[in-house]
């Protein structure tokens, strides 16, 4: 099969993931293609399923040894609202030295560059293993990555993501932590304000108290490396009340904050505890918060794999706001680089697409990643500390 080919059977796939049950789907149908393509290549193909039936982790290994080289991804894209795209996001469509579809950039895409260039370099004894990952539910719940990191596997030395990087080495990203915030009010007759408990005048101060806090944290945390270089607080969502005449009786507040590198994420977590629930308290409104975190990622100082990556794109290691699933390879002991051949500009927009002249440029820089750590390794070094 052609990349094209390849990419048209992946962008044909839907394997949507989300945390809204009604538009979520499974990502098995696209673990099976890679399964084929890679068995095929002469691959020892294992496939991890997931509590959900409908999904799975793909482990591929060619050769074997204590060293080697995971090219890995997520085989899930997010949702997308068809009416805002010019051509459907499941057939790829070909325009403007384009390919346009829906994971062509993040980062179904990166798999068929995958498979190119495994293809070019067959024939060629692996001294060390090749290991081809691809996971599930990255854009959702990470479900797949902390599996992996749970299960102890893949075994291996270094380790690419292919997220949409346009071809730059990435050797440090935020964590992200998502929290949702729930106050339990009681709702009455708005003539008289003492029929009720209402969670808006709690949430009041809970805003003023997260504005606080994003300041601090502002102020206290700075990382010249990336380009906004403190940690940061969104707002995403509020909902609350029913009606204008009715006290309200409940409400819900979605936000987010982007920690750097080094920040302990148990403990900032702990700080909202501290600040937040107690606002509550004043007119009789309980406040639940709960959390969802991806760690951030730091490559260390004297990684192999970024000063390789730096010298065969020709581009300086870079830093980025984005999180990905790379702690939890850092976690399995692997030394790891972020790089793809995809725009994080065009990840998650209508008319997703992935520029041709990407292609070649990625695909020999797989090959020679190929040749540096699996064909003609080094002898296998004691893995650096990550700092």
């Amino acid at each position: 099969m052609t990349i094209q080919q390849m990419l048209k059977a992946l962008i044909g796939t839907n394997s949507i993931s989300s945390i809204i049950p009604d538009i979520d789907h499974g990502n098995r149908d696209v673990i099976e293609l890679l399964a084929v393509w890679l068995a095929d290549l002469g691959f020892r193909v294992e496939i991890m399923p997931l509590a959900d039936p409908r999904k799975a982790n793909l482990i591929a290994t060619l050769g074997s040894g204590p060293g080697g080289l995971v090219l890995a991804g997520h085989t899930d894209t997010v949702p997308c609202n068809e009416s805002l795209w010019q051509s459907s996001p499941f057939a790829l469509t070909e325009r403007d030295n384009r390919f346009y579809g829906l994971g062509t950039s993040d980062m179904k895409g990166f798999f068929a560059l995958v498979v190119e260039a495994v293809r070019a370099c067959r024939g060629q004894a692996m001294k060390q293993p090749l290991i081809v990952l691809a996971t599930a539910d990255e854009e959702s719940s990470m479900a797949g990555a902390k599996a992996l990191a749970a299960a102890g596997k893949p075994r291996a030395r270094y380790a690419v993501i292919g997220e949409p990087t346009g071809l730059k080495p990435i050797r440090s990203h935020k964590g992200i932590m998502i929290e949702k915030l729930v106050i339990a009010g009681r709702s009455g007759h708005s003539s008289n304000p003492a029929l009720g408990n209402n969670a808006m005048h709690s949430l009041n101060r809970v805003l003023t108290e997260l504005m606080a806090i994003r300041e601090e944290l502002k102020n206290t945390y700075q990382n010249p490396l990336f380009a906004v270089d403190y940690p940061t607080l969104n707002l995403g969502c509020v909902h609350g009340g029913d009606n204008f005449n009715r006290i309200c009786g409940n409400c819900e507040l979605g936000f987010e904050i982007r920690p750097l590198p080094g920040m302990d994420m148990a403990e900032l977590q702990s700080l909202l505890e501290r600040r937040l629930l107690p606002l509550g308290e004043p007119d009789g409104t309980p406040i639940e918060l709960s959390h969802y975190a991806v760690p951030a990622f730091s490559a260390p100082d004297n990684s192999d794999l970024v000063r390789e990556c730096e010298k065969l794109t020709g581009h300086g290691a870079e830093a980025v706001a984005f999180a990905t699933e790379a702690a939890y390879l850092t976690e399995l002991g692997m030394d790891v680089v972020v790089m793809g051949p995809g725009d994080i500009d065009q990840a998650h927009q209508p008319d997703e697409y992935l520029g041709l002249e990407r292609i070649n440029p990625m695909v020999d820089t797989l090959k020679r990643l190929i040749g540096r750590y699996c064909i003609a390794p080094d002898p296998v070094p004691v893995a650096p500390r990550a700092q």
